[in-house]
C-alpha cells in the first residue's frame, strides 16, 4: 500500500517546491486538487518530472455536485470533472473523487425535508455517472465515488449506497472511495464493510474518529490495514484530514509516521 496526501496550507505555494516537499514528507503520491491541476497542467508534468513524486488522484476543484439540485450546476459541474479526467490522463492519475454531494442538504438538520425525491436524487445522480463513466473509459482513468455521513450528504452515505449506483447502471469505470471517517459514522464495522465490498473499493481516504490527523483519535488503523492487507487492496491511503496542533507541520510528520509504523 502507498501513502498519499491532499494539500495542506503550511505546504509551499510553488507548485514544484510543493511537490518536493510532499516527498520529502515521506508521501508516495499527491491527491491534486482538480482545479490546479488543469489551470497548471504544465507545471503539474515537469513538477513530476524533476522530483519523481507522481499526481495519484485528483479530488475537488469542480463547481457543481453530480447530484446537484440546480441543474445548471450539476452540468456545469460534469464539464469540469471531464476535464479534470483529461488531465489526469495525461499526468498519469489514476482518477477523481466525487461524492454526490457536500453541504448541500442532510435530513439531519431542519428543514428536513428534501426539495427533491429519492427517485429524483438516483435519476440525477446516476446520469451523472453514466455519463463520468464514458469519459473515464475513453481517458483509462476511474471516478472514485464517495460516500459521506449523514450531516453532509443526504444521498449516498455507506459503500453499500455507492455499490448500489455501480450495480443499477452497470458502470465500469466508477469504483468506491472508502473514506474511514465516514465509515466511522456510517458503517456498523470499517473492516466488515471494506471485506464486503472487496471488489470495488479501489481508493481510501484516512483521518481520525474526529476528521484530524491520524494517530490522534480512536480509529484502529493497524487492525482495518491488516484487513487490507489480507484482502490484497494494494492502493493508496490517502490523508484527508484537519490538523489540531500549535505545530501543525510537526503534527503532520507524527501523523506519517504512525500511519507506516501500522502498515
Amino acid at each position: 500500500m502507498k501513502i498519499g496526501t491532499q494539500n495542506q496550507a503550511f505546504f509551499p505555494e510553488n507548485i514544484k517546491e510543493k511537490f518536493q516537499y510532499i516527498k520529502d514528507l515521506g508521501f508516495d503520491g499527491f491527491e491534486i486538487d482538480g482545479k490546479l491541476l488543469t489551470q497548471n497542467l504544465d507545471e503539474v508534468k515537469e513538477a513530476i518530472k524533476t522530483t519523481g513524486l507522481p499526481v495519484s488522484t485528483a479530488c475537488g476543484g469542480y463547481d457543481g455536485w453530480i447530484g446537484d439540485f440546480i441543474e445548471e450546476r450539476r452540468l456545469r459541474g460534469l464539464e469540469e470533472i471531464k476535464e479534470i479526467l483529461y488531465a489526469l490522463k495525461e499526468v498519469g492519475g489514476k482518477g477523481i473523487v466525487v461524492p454526490a454531494a457536500w453541504g448541500m442538504f442532510t435530513y439531519r438538520l431542519p428543514p428536513m425535508t428534501s426539495p427533491r425525491s429519492t427517485k429524483g436524487d438516483f435519476e440525477a445522480v446516476s446520469a451523472s455517472l453514466i455519463e463520468l463513466d464514458k469519459v473515464a473509459g475513453e481517458t483509462g482513468t476511474k471516478v472514485y465515488l464517495e460516500p459521506l455521513n449523514r450531516y453532509q450528504d443526504h444521498m449516498i452515505n455507506t459503500l453499500q449506497d455507492a455499490q448500489n449506483y455501480i450495480d443499477k447502471n452497470k458502470l465500469s469505470n466508477v469504483e468506491i472511495i472508502a473514506d474511514f471517517y465516514h465509515m466511522n459514522i456510517e458503517e456498523d464495522d470499517i473492516s466488515k464493510a471494506l471485506t464486503l465490498h472487496k471488489k470495488n473499493v479501489k481508493h481510501i481516504h484516512i483521518a481520525e474518529n474526529h476528521r484530524f490527523q491520524p494517530g490522534s483519535g480512536a480509529i484502529d488503523f493497524k487492525k482495518h490495514f491488516n484487513t487490507l492487507k489480507e484482502l490484497g487492496y494494494d492502493g493508496y491511503l490517502t490523508f484527508e484530514c484537519r490538523i489540531r496542533s500549535d505545530n501543525p507541520e510537526k503534527a503532520y510528520q507524527e501523523a506519517v509516521r504512525h500511519i507506516k509504523a501500522c502498515l
